[in-house]
């Protein structure tokens, strides 16, 4: 297991090393970093003065090394839009897009993972069918068009819900359903292909011949088995819902880090903008790593191969 856990964690710096290389690079040539900063109508004395300020005129592999010696230290700078620290800035931000994320991961296993068991225990039914139409539904219907019907149906219509903001519960119940319905249907898919698997295992036949009644038979002996493969999809979405976001949070102006990163995009904020791509990017990165842990803890079958 720890040679497991060593090779894992080895693969995993050598792709968050992979993702700042990228990150700094997608930056740099997005255009000219100085030009940008000096604003529009800047004349090229200007220009020059902003690339010697802000060491832009070093060589590219010198600025990549000193970002990132930085970054490792925790310091990223300071936001040209917010003119603050940013550092404390995305930390402010983090929480709200964290619970966002949590609660989104959480709705759309709540849905996913009843209609997949029912889906494989009624296989080929019209309960089959239903749970069929709702992941096509969820996985043809973009995340923003959704938004938009919920904010018609639940905040305009009904007036039940806020449109905006990020201040009480309320504010985050369209947001995760937007979200999470989005998601679900690999859940769904997941758990219904695995428990058709699984219920006609032999020990499950085995099971039901011990007189086992079938509610502990499919939850206990069945669901157990089956929802190994959900683990890792589970991080891998949570990492997904962490960097999507940031079109939800712009359309119901949560004070996320998606929400950031639109704002720094939109008034070329690069320091805030670097710094939520890389810290997303390492989240997912992360997230991945203890997906495979826990499988490999589950499974031992993973680890010894």
């Amino acid at each position: 297991m720890l040679m497991f856990i060593a090779k894992r964690l080895g693969l995993a710096l050598l792709v968050a090393l992979a993702v700042s290389v990228v990150c700094f690079l997608l930056v740099r040539l997005s255009g000219d970093v100085a030009a940008a900063l000096a604003g529009e109508g800047a004349r090229q004395v200007d220009i020059d003065a902003v690339r010697r300020n802000y060491g832009l005129d070093r060589p590219l592999i010198v600025q990549y090394l000193d970002w990132l010696w930085r970054t490792l230290q925790g310091d990223f700078g300071t936001s040209l839009y917010f003119k603050t620290d940013v550092t404390a800035l995305i930390f402010a931000k983090l929480p709200t897009t964290l619970m966002l994320g949590l609660c989104s991961l959480l709705f759309a296993l709540a849905i996913s993972i009843p209609l997949g068991v029912a889906a494989a225990i009624f296989a080929n039914s019209w309960i089959d069918r239903l749970a069929l139409g709702i992941a096509v539904l969820g996985q043809a219907l973009p995340n923003f068009f959704f938004a938009l019907l919920l904010i018609m149906l639940f905040a305009i219509q009904l007036r039940w819900l806020p449109v905006s903001g990020s201040d009480t519960w309320a504010h985050f119940v369209m947001p995760t359903i937007a979200l999470g319905y989005y998601i679900a249907p690999a859940f769904m898919r997941l758990v219904r292909a695995g428990m058709v698997e699984v219920l006609s295992a032999d020990y499950i036949r085995t099971a039901r011949a011990k007189g086992l009644n079938e509610g502990m038979v499919v939850f206990k002996h069945g669901l157990r088995n089956a929802a190994i493969p959900v683990v890792a999809l589970a991080a891998v979405q949570l990492g997904f819902l962490l960097g999507g976001s940031v079109v939800i949070e712009a359309i119901f102006a949560l004070d996320g880090l998606g929400y950031l990163a639109y704002q720094s995009i939109t008034h070329k904020d690069f320091p805030v903008t670097q710094a939520v791509v890389m810290l997303l990017s390492v989240f997912y990165v992360l997230l991945t790593l203890l997906a495979d842990l826990a499988n490999a803890w589950l499974d031992p079958r993973i680890r010894v191969s």
